[in-house]
């Protein structure tokens, strides 16, 4: 099913400014128990849509297909799974490519600026509209293994276990610095910005050694020099007509801004959530959130009280193995939900 929940109106976000008439799309899959305390709420990465797998209303693949369904590590025969669309993004939720109403003209780079812990309020938003008060489960990866943390940290009491995929507390500089390259390239020129933007991405949410064993140095079938470059190429033409740029400025900024020590000390905040046992899933190969990253969440769980599993995932695919090597994740997943 797929759906909007209407934000408080105004909703006033965390780093200052407000909107009218705002709204979150989620998408959902099972059935909800008659006691609503069988929800998985799922948090995306910088740019998917709530679309994470296929349904009746939406049989096209979802970016987690894999993970999503009957006697999947997800399976909605027994959970009911929530997936919102980051507020701030343009697949449905509020955002720069949205309405004004009060000049009904886009928002544009005139949206309020987007915070992760505004993500995780857009999730809060959801489970209130659904008349669910805590889930089961809340889990993301990416951007949204930071949200899981910003909901643990703002929600106590809603959630009883966590998985942070490929998340960060604070995010280094080594990924500030990257993501202040391809914002810049998008301010200069949006259209071909973008395009750029998601060349540099593509490049370290893989590992030297997967572009290495997939294309080595074969040339191009497309006119450049090397095969490498097609598919950079091709990439950026997927993402460019797809994806928003004021989105992607609003998002990508979100991401660097974040620091969960805003709101206390890591340990302190977990011990006070209320989640009973955390999964955290890292890839060793991850350039961009690195597998201290995780470490250090799964340490501060732990320092909680609270029951931790930190798994190191070997994967050449990188940041993006939780896309590229669904199976695996699917396992981990699953094993860790059937053992509880």
């Amino acid at each position: 099913m797929t759906g909007v929940a209407p934000l408080p109106s105004p909703y006033r976000f965390r780093r200052g400014g407000e909107i009218i008439g705002g709204q979150i799309a989620y998408e959902t899959w099972g059935t909800p128990s008659a006691a609503k305390d069988n929800s998985v709420l799922l948090f995306t990465g910088l740019s998917p849509s709530a679309h994470a797998a296929s349904s009746l209303a939406d049989p096209s693949a979802g970016w987690w297909e894999q993970i999503i369904g009957p006697g999947a590590a997800l399976d909605t025969n027994r959970f009911y799974v929530i997936c919102v669309n980051s507020l701030g993004s343009c697949f449905g939720s509020s955002g720069p490519a949205t309405i004004d109403p009060a000049t009904g003209n886009r928002y544009g780079n005139q949206f309020p600026e987007v915070s992760i812990e505004d993500i995780a309020a857009g999730g809060h938003t959801v489970l209130a509209h659904l008349g669910i008060d805590k889930v089961e489960l809340v889990l993301g990866p990416s951007l949204g293994g930071s949200a899981v943390l910003a909901f643990a940290a703002l929600y106590p009491e809603r959630a009883r276990r966590l998985i942070s995929i490929s998340g960060t507390m604070a995010a280094s500089a080594y990924a500030i610095a990257l993501r202040s390259i391809q914002r810049e390239a998008v301010r200069n020129d949006p259209i071909n910005g973008l395009r750029l933007a998601r060349k540099l991405g593509t490049v370290t949410y893989r590992s030297a050694d997967e572009l290495a064993n997939r294309f080595g140095r074969r040339p191009s079938v497309a006119g450049q020099d090397f095969a490498v470059q097609d598919y950079l190429g091709q990439q950026a033409d997927k993402f460019s007509k797809s994806f928003d740029a004021e989105s992607y400025l609003t998002l990508s900024r979100a991401i660097d801004l974040f620091d969960l020590s805003e709101h206390g000390n890591p340990a302190d905040i977990f011990k006070h959530s209320g989640v009973v046992s955390a999964l955290i899933i890292g890839v060793e190969q991850d350039s961009l959130f690195k597998i201290d990253e995780q470490t250090q969440i799964a340490r501060a769980f732990e320092a909680a009280g609270v029951a931790t599993r930190l798994e190191r995932v070997d994967s050449v695919a990188g940041h993006d193995a939780f896309l590229a090597e669904q199976s695996r994740f699917a396992d981990i997943i699953g094993q860790w939900l059937q053992n509880l």
